[in-house]
């Protein structure tokens, strides 16, 4: 099960490298990694509303995992004009698909590598076929510092969730997205 959740396609230029939320620091790490390559000019983060929005009704200021992830890309080399914050705020996986396509269909190059965690890729591309493929083309990558283990991912409680997760995310997708967050 582990070994089949992970997909990656092959790594071509690309008008962005867009960074799916969660996964801090390895996803933003990988990112930049690829932006030193030469990939993409560019960098695009997405902008979660929790739990910024929950810690905002406390009275607890919460930066924003965006935030964090530019400070991580600019640790890492990429400078601060490199880095484009995408609108409007996400909530979920299929909200970020949707933020990347809607900026793709602006550009003259419509293709984004898409950096998640590995057991994350096969979801992000049956959502990216399901909701963006027809606004641009993606190329999914998983970063390369993930210690996901595909093929022994039930010896560790982590891996396991994200199994489970990744299973049930993909039965969603499949069924054409009927359940959403909680709001």
């Amino acid at each position: 099960m582990g070994r089949w959740l992970v997909v990656e396609d092959t790594l071509g230029k690309a008008r962005a490298i867009a960074v799916l939320s969660g996964g801090m620091p390895l996803r933003a790490m990988e990112a930049a990694k690829l932006y030193r390559e030469g990939y993409a000019p560019e960098i695009w983060l997405t902008h979660s509303v929790e739990p910024a929005a929950t810690l905002g009704e406390m009275g607890i200021p919460f930066a924003g995992e965006d935030y964090y992830n530019t400070r991580i890309l600019i640790h890492e080399g990429v400078p601060a004009g490199a880095i484009r914050g995408l609108d409007p705020p996400i909530v979920n996986t299929a909200d970020e698909i949707n933020a990347i396509a809607a900026a793709l269909a602006k550009e003259r190059d419509p293709t984004a590598i898409l950096v998640t965690t590995k057991a994350h890729t096969r979801r992000v591309r049956l959502l990216w076929q399901r909701l963006g493929s027809g606004r641009g083309n993606a190329i999914v990558r998983a970063a390369s510092g993930d210690p996901f283990d595909p093929g022994h991912w039930w010896r560790t409680t982590g891996d396991a969730l994200d199994v489970v997760r990744e299973v049930l995310g993909l039965m969603n997708a499949w069924a054409g997205l009927p359940l959403h967050p909680a709001r």
